[in-house]
Protein backbone atom coordinates (compact mmCIF):
# COMPACT_ATOMS: atom_id res chain seq x y z
CA UNK A 1 0.00 0.00 0.00
CA UNK A 2 1.18 3.03 -0.97
CA UNK A 3 1.40 5.93 1.53
CA UNK A 4 -1.91 7.72 -1.00
CA UNK A 5 -3.97 4.43 -0.47
CA UNK A 6 -2.76 4.31 3.00
CA UNK A 7 -4.01 7.74 4.22
CA UNK A 8 -6.91 7.41 2.41
CA UNK A 9 -7.80 4.75 4.10
CA UNK A 10 -6.48 5.76 7.39
CA UNK A 11 -8.36 9.35 7.13
CA UNK A 12 -11.21 9.58 10.10
CA UNK A 13 -13.01 12.65 8.36
CA UNK A 14 -16.38 12.60 8.58
CA UNK A 15 -17.62 12.41 5.69
CA UNK A 16 -21.68 11.47 5.35
CA UNK A 17 -23.40 14.31 2.99
CA UNK A 18 -26.15 15.03 5.81
CA UNK A 19 -24.00 14.85 8.95
CA UNK A 20 -21.55 17.44 7.69
CA UNK A 21 -24.63 19.54 6.56
CA UNK A 22 -25.84 19.68 10.41
CA UNK A 23 -22.35 20.55 11.37
CA UNK A 24 -22.28 23.78 8.89
CA UNK A 25 -25.51 24.78 10.25
CA UNK A 26 -24.53 25.24 13.71
CA UNK A 27 -21.32 27.43 12.40
CA UNK A 28 -23.34 29.48 10.47
CA UNK A 29 -26.28 29.87 13.34
CA UNK A 30 -22.73 31.70 15.15
CA UNK A 31 -21.17 33.06 12.47
CA UNK A 32 -23.08 36.55 13.39
CA UNK A 33 -21.14 36.42 16.64
CA UNK A 34 -17.59 37.09 14.45
CA UNK A 35 -19.06 40.37 12.53
CA UNK A 36 -16.79 43.08 13.32
CA UNK A 37 -14.90 45.60 11.59
CA UNK A 38 -11.96 44.41 12.54
CA UNK A 39 -12.99 41.17 10.98
CA UNK A 40 -14.11 42.28 7.95
CA UNK A 41 -11.10 44.08 7.59
CA UNK A 42 -8.63 40.56 8.02
CA UNK A 43 -11.11 39.17 5.36
CA UNK A 44 -10.66 42.06 2.99
CA UNK A 45 -6.59 41.45 3.39
CA UNK A 46 -6.93 37.68 2.44
CA UNK A 47 -8.76 38.13 -0.74
CA UNK A 48 -7.10 36.89 -3.97
CA UNK A 49 -8.13 39.50 -5.91
CA UNK A 50 -8.89 38.27 -9.38
CA UNK A 51 -9.56 38.79 -12.77
CA UNK A 52 -10.12 35.64 -15.24
CA UNK A 53 -12.00 37.14 -18.25
CA UNK A 54 -11.68 35.77 -22.16
CA UNK A 55 -11.82 40.07 -22.49
CA UNK A 56 -8.47 40.43 -20.15
CA UNK A 57 -5.52 41.80 -21.99
CA UNK A 58 -2.34 43.81 -20.95
CA UNK A 59 -3.55 47.55 -20.69
CA UNK A 60 -6.99 45.91 -18.96
CA UNK A 61 -4.90 43.27 -16.23
CA UNK A 62 -2.45 46.45 -15.82
CA UNK A 63 -5.28 48.95 -14.56
CA UNK A 64 -6.75 46.12 -12.65
CA UNK A 65 -2.92 46.26 -10.98
CA UNK A 66 -2.97 50.00 -10.72
CA UNK A 67 -6.52 50.27 -8.85
CA UNK A 68 -4.53 47.62 -6.06
CA UNK A 69 -1.35 50.42 -6.09
CA UNK A 70 -3.91 53.37 -5.39
CA UNK A 71 -5.56 51.52 -2.52
CA UNK A 72 -2.65 51.81 -0.41
CA UNK A 73 -2.75 55.44 -0.69
CA UNK A 74 -6.24 56.09 -0.85
CA UNK A 75 -6.72 53.63 1.96
CA UNK A 76 -3.65 53.70 4.25
CA UNK A 77 -5.31 52.31 7.34
CA UNK A 78 -6.46 49.18 5.98
CA UNK A 79 -4.12 46.50 4.99
CA UNK A 80 -4.01 45.78 0.89
CA UNK A 81 -5.28 42.13 -0.46
CA UNK A 82 -2.99 39.61 -0.35
CA UNK A 83 -2.54 38.85 -4.17
CA UNK A 84 -3.83 40.01 -7.32
CA UNK A 85 -4.64 36.72 -9.35
CA UNK A 86 -4.82 36.78 -13.25
CA UNK A 87 -4.24 34.09 -16.02
CA UNK A 88 -0.83 32.95 -16.81
CA UNK A 89 -0.04 34.63 -19.51
CA UNK A 90 -0.08 38.18 -17.74
CA UNK A 91 2.17 37.21 -14.49
CA UNK A 92 4.96 39.70 -16.40
CA UNK A 93 2.25 42.67 -16.62
CA UNK A 94 0.59 42.48 -12.87
CA UNK A 95 4.80 42.03 -11.75
CA UNK A 96 6.14 45.33 -13.53
CA UNK A 97 2.99 47.22 -12.81
CA UNK A 98 2.78 46.19 -9.01
CA UNK A 99 4.16 48.92 -6.97
CA UNK A 100 2.87 48.13 -3.62
CA UNK A 101 5.07 45.27 -1.58
CA UNK A 102 3.06 42.39 0.40
CA UNK A 103 0.51 41.74 -2.45
CA UNK A 104 1.43 38.48 -4.55
CA UNK A 105 1.71 37.62 -7.90
CA UNK A 106 -1.01 34.88 -8.65
CA UNK A 107 -2.20 33.02 -11.39
CA UNK A 108 -4.36 30.06 -12.54
CA UNK A 109 -2.45 27.74 -15.02
CA UNK A 110 -1.65 24.11 -16.02
CA UNK A 111 -5.10 24.00 -18.66
CA UNK A 112 -7.46 26.35 -15.87
CA UNK A 113 -10.47 25.98 -15.32
CA UNK A 114 -10.47 21.80 -16.66
CA UNK A 115 -6.76 20.78 -16.50
CA UNK A 116 -7.44 19.33 -20.09
CA UNK A 117 -4.52 19.20 -21.48
CA UNK A 118 -0.80 17.64 -22.28
CA UNK A 119 0.97 17.21 -18.79
CA UNK A 120 3.96 18.75 -20.35
CA UNK A 121 2.30 21.88 -21.46
CA UNK A 122 0.86 22.12 -17.80
CA UNK A 123 4.58 21.91 -16.93
CA UNK A 124 5.78 24.25 -19.31
CA UNK A 125 2.68 26.77 -18.49
CA UNK A 126 3.51 26.34 -14.46
CA UNK A 127 7.14 27.27 -14.93
CA UNK A 128 7.07 29.96 -17.62
CA UNK A 129 4.44 31.87 -14.88
CA UNK A 130 7.26 31.65 -12.22
CA UNK A 131 9.69 32.95 -14.65
CA UNK A 132 7.33 36.01 -15.46
CA UNK A 133 6.83 36.92 -11.76
CA UNK A 134 4.55 34.85 -10.37
CA UNK A 135 4.73 33.53 -6.32
CA UNK A 136 1.37 31.92 -6.16
CA UNK A 137 0.02 29.02 -8.60
CA UNK A 138 -3.41 27.73 -8.79
CA UNK A 139 -3.60 24.71 -10.67
CA UNK A 140 -6.45 21.96 -11.23
CA UNK A 141 -6.71 18.64 -9.92
CA UNK A 142 -7.48 16.50 -12.73
CA UNK A 143 -11.44 15.31 -12.01
CA UNK A 144 -11.31 12.74 -14.85
CA UNK A 145 -8.06 10.98 -13.36
CA UNK A 146 -9.58 11.31 -10.11
CA UNK A 147 -12.98 9.99 -10.98
CA UNK A 148 -11.35 6.81 -12.81
CA UNK A 149 -9.49 6.27 -9.73
CA UNK A 150 -6.31 6.71 -11.49
CA UNK A 151 -4.71 8.55 -8.35
CA UNK A 152 -1.28 7.45 -8.93
CA UNK A 153 -1.11 9.83 -12.27
CA UNK A 154 -3.03 12.05 -10.59
CA UNK A 155 -0.43 12.57 -7.51
CA UNK A 156 2.34 12.22 -10.22
CA UNK A 157 1.15 14.89 -11.88
CA UNK A 158 0.55 17.48 -8.95
CA UNK A 159 4.10 16.83 -7.44
CA UNK A 160 5.48 17.27 -10.85
CA UNK A 161 3.86 20.70 -10.94
CA UNK A 162 4.94 21.69 -7.64
CA UNK A 163 8.51 21.13 -8.82
CA UNK A 164 8.09 23.01 -11.57
CA UNK A 165 6.50 26.14 -9.43
CA UNK A 166 9.76 26.18 -7.96
CA UNK A 167 9.20 28.45 -4.71
CA UNK A 168 5.79 29.46 -5.34
CA UNK A 169 3.06 28.88 -3.79
CA UNK A 170 0.78 26.22 -5.26
CA UNK A 171 -2.94 26.04 -4.89
CA UNK A 172 -4.27 22.95 -6.09
CA UNK A 173 -8.20 23.54 -6.87
CA UNK A 174 -10.19 20.29 -6.01
CA UNK A 175 -13.61 21.69 -8.02
CA UNK A 176 -15.27 20.61 -5.34
CA UNK A 177 -18.52 21.12 -7.07
CA UNK A 178 -17.91 18.69 -9.55
CA UNK A 179 -16.80 16.23 -7.00
CA UNK A 180 -20.04 16.60 -5.43
CA UNK A 181 -20.11 14.33 -2.24
CA UNK A 182 -18.33 14.71 1.21
CA UNK A 183 -16.83 11.35 0.72
CA UNK A 184 -14.92 12.46 -2.85
CA UNK A 185 -14.03 16.05 -1.37
CA UNK A 186 -12.39 14.20 1.78
CA UNK A 187 -10.41 12.11 -0.98
CA UNK A 188 -9.87 14.84 -3.17
CA UNK A 189 -7.84 16.69 -0.23
CA UNK A 190 -5.94 14.03 1.41
CA UNK A 191 -4.21 12.74 -2.18
CA UNK A 192 -3.24 16.42 -3.21
CA UNK A 193 -2.33 17.44 0.47
CA UNK A 194 0.47 14.31 0.13
CA UNK A 195 1.28 15.21 -2.84
CA UNK A 196 2.53 18.19 -1.34
CA UNK A 197 -0.07 21.00 -2.14
CA UNK A 198 0.82 24.27 0.06
CA UNK A 199 -2.94 24.94 -0.31
CA UNK A 200 -6.05 22.78 -0.91
CA UNK A 201 -8.77 25.38 -2.89
CA UNK A 202 -12.70 24.76 -3.44
CA UNK A 203 -13.17 25.54 -7.00
CA UNK A 204 -12.33 27.60 -10.76
CA UNK A 205 -15.54 29.28 -10.38
CA UNK A 206 -15.73 28.27 -14.41
CA UNK A 207 -17.42 25.01 -14.99
CA UNK A 208 -19.59 23.60 -12.28
CA UNK A 209 -21.10 25.18 -8.93
CA UNK A 210 -18.60 27.11 -6.55
CA UNK A 211 -17.53 26.72 -3.11
CA UNK A 212 -19.76 25.26 -0.47
CA UNK A 213 -19.54 25.73 3.34
CA UNK A 214 -20.01 21.97 3.42
CA UNK A 215 -16.83 21.55 0.69
CA UNK A 216 -15.10 24.25 3.53
CA UNK A 217 -15.67 22.20 6.15
CA UNK A 218 -14.34 19.02 4.82
CA UNK A 219 -11.40 20.46 3.66
CA UNK A 220 -10.57 22.17 6.80
CA UNK A 221 -11.31 18.75 8.99
CA UNK A 222 -8.66 17.18 6.52
CA UNK A 223 -6.25 19.70 6.73
CA UNK A 224 -6.24 19.84 10.85
CA UNK A 225 -5.93 15.70 10.75
CA UNK A 226 -2.96 16.11 7.95
CA UNK A 227 -1.34 18.77 10.41
CA UNK A 228 -1.81 16.36 13.54
CA UNK A 229 -0.46 13.98 11.87
CA UNK A 230 2.63 15.52 10.01
CA UNK A 231 2.93 18.83 11.53
CA UNK A 232 2.13 21.05 8.10
CA UNK A 233 0.06 23.16 7.96
CA UNK A 234 -1.66 23.47 4.43
CA UNK A 235 -3.92 26.76 3.44
CA UNK A 236 -7.08 26.79 2.53
CA UNK A 237 -9.06 28.74 -0.48
CA UNK A 238 -12.58 29.08 -0.97
CA UNK A 239 -13.24 30.42 -4.18
CA UNK A 240 -16.53 30.47 -6.68
CA UNK A 241 -19.35 32.65 -5.95
CA UNK A 242 -18.10 34.20 -2.83
CA UNK A 243 -19.52 37.68 -3.29
CA UNK A 244 -20.94 39.53 -0.63
CA UNK A 245 -19.44 40.23 3.51
CA UNK A 246 -22.01 37.64 4.83
CA UNK A 247 -20.47 35.21 2.08
CA UNK A 248 -16.98 35.86 3.52
CA UNK A 249 -18.06 35.62 7.30
CA UNK A 250 -19.63 32.35 7.22
CA UNK A 251 -16.03 30.84 5.44
CA UNK A 252 -14.36 32.41 8.30
CA UNK A 253 -16.36 31.06 11.12
CA UNK A 254 -15.77 27.48 9.47
CA UNK A 255 -11.83 27.83 9.36
CA UNK A 256 -11.93 29.22 12.99
CA UNK A 257 -14.17 26.51 14.49
CA UNK A 258 -12.57 23.71 12.53
CA UNK A 259 -8.96 24.87 12.22
CA UNK A 260 -8.81 27.75 14.77
CA UNK A 261 -7.00 31.28 14.98
CA UNK A 262 -3.90 29.72 13.88
CA UNK A 263 -5.04 29.57 10.52
CA UNK A 264 -6.46 33.12 10.59
CA UNK A 265 -3.80 34.30 8.26
CA UNK A 266 -2.96 35.29 4.55
CA UNK A 267 -0.39 32.25 4.64
CA UNK A 268 -2.67 29.68 5.17
CA UNK A 269 -6.67 31.23 4.46
CA UNK A 270 -7.45 32.72 1.29
CA UNK A 271 -10.68 34.01 -1.08
CA UNK A 272 -10.51 34.08 -4.38
CA UNK A 273 -13.13 36.49 -5.50
CA UNK A 274 -13.78 40.01 -7.45
CA UNK A 275 -16.88 41.68 -6.36
CA UNK A 276 -16.65 40.90 -2.68
CA UNK A 277 -13.66 43.12 -2.31
CA UNK A 278 -16.09 46.27 -2.66
CA UNK A 279 -18.92 44.07 -0.14
CA UNK A 280 -16.20 44.18 2.28
CA UNK A 281 -14.57 47.63 1.78
CA UNK A 282 -18.34 48.87 1.91
CA UNK A 283 -18.66 47.00 5.66
CA UNK A 284 -15.22 48.24 6.74
CA UNK A 285 -15.93 51.90 5.74
CA UNK A 286 -20.03 51.62 7.07
CA UNK A 287 -21.04 53.33 3.19
CA UNK A 288 -21.01 51.89 0.16
CA UNK A 289 -18.07 51.96 -1.81
CA UNK A 290 -16.95 50.35 -5.30
CA UNK A 291 -13.08 51.16 -5.37
CA UNK A 292 -12.31 48.05 -7.74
Amino acid sequence: MDKYQEALASSRVLSDDAAVAEEVRKIVEKAHEYASPEVYAYLFSSIDLTTLSSEDNEPGVAAFTERVNAFDSEYPQYRNVASICVYSNFAEVVNTTLDVEDVDVCVVAAGFPSSQTFQAVKVADVAMAVASGANEVDIVMNVGQFLAEDYESLTDEIVELKHAARDARLKVILETGALRTAENIKRASVLAMYSDADFIKTSTGKIYPGASLEAAWVMCQCIKEYYLKTGKKVGFKAAGGVRTAEDALHYYAVVKEVLGDEWLNRDLFRIGASSLANALLSEMEGKEIKFF
